[in-house]
């Protein structure tokens, strides 16, 4: 078992060109919010509840939850950033709604089709309180590769730059609640800087490789493919 946290606060900056008045988690695709996709995507794997981690326009993402998600299986929950966090600092106050000893976190903006339970067994066996999932990609630039040992270890985390092929980190983390992990970070702190690459250099992540879809919608071009892709996919 373990609960799901959904990072649905992001201003939306890149897509402004294309969505200006809702949240990235509540842009239109396929006539639905992105994030109603996403749901439906996690429903079978039954989480025990689900967290959203809300900021900018919060009221426009519950508001939607309250009036359109009463027959969802699934326990929804949410917090909301007062004042920005950071990227740890978001995760951390959602945390503290989890119950469940290990917690799946996903962006609000990412869909990425991999095997949660999977994930979760992977990071149990692995010993490590942190796993991420990693999509090789070739041929791309607009993403930081990641460095991954024999051992499923991840030992570093590189700067954008044109890979030919590689692995990227997929924003979707499997985390041990009992770890400690962020207890002793301050208010605001960065969960890539201050977690992800000083635990890397420790040996303390481990690499879960999913070849799975990937789409970004904060890419106006991944934006466009989710409008087919999606509906094609994933059953409301």
């Amino acid at each position: 078992m373990f609960d799901a946290v959904i990072l649905a606060g992001g201003l939306g900056t890149r897509l402004r060109s294309v969505v200006s008045d809702v949240p990235k988690c509540m842009a239109p695709v396929g006539g639905h919010p992105f994030l109603e996709w996403i749901l439906a995507w996690i429903e079978p794997f039954r989480p025990g509840k689900i967290i959203l981690s809300l900021g900018y326009l919060s009221d426009v993402v519950t508001e939607w939850v309250r009036n359109n998600m009463k027959d969802y299986p699934i326990p929804i929950e949410w917090v909301i950033e007062e004042t920005p966090l950071g990227t740890g600092g978001g995760i951390r106050l959602a945390l503290s709604k989890v119950t469940s000893s290990q917690c799946i976190i996903l962006n609000g903006d990412t869909f990425f089709d991999v095997d949660l339970n999977a994930l979760c067994k992977f990071r149990e066996k692995a010993g490590t309180p942190l796993a991420i999932a990693l999509k090789p990609m070739t041929d791309f630039d607009r993403y930081g590769s990641v460095t991954l040992s024999a051992g499923d270890r991840i030992t570093s985390f590189n700067e954008k730059k044109h890979c030919e092929s590689g692995l990227i980190n997929g924003g979707t983390y499997c985390i041990d609640c009992t770890a400690g992990l962020l207890a002793d970070k301050p208010l605001k702190f960065s969960f890539e800087k201050d977690v992800l690459e000083p635990e890397s250099s420790c040996g303390n992540l481990s690499g879960f490789v999913s070849d799975g879809s990937f789409i970004d919608i904060g890419i106006p071009q991944d934006y466009e493919l989710a409008q087919t892709f999606l509906p094609a996919n994933i059953k409301l």
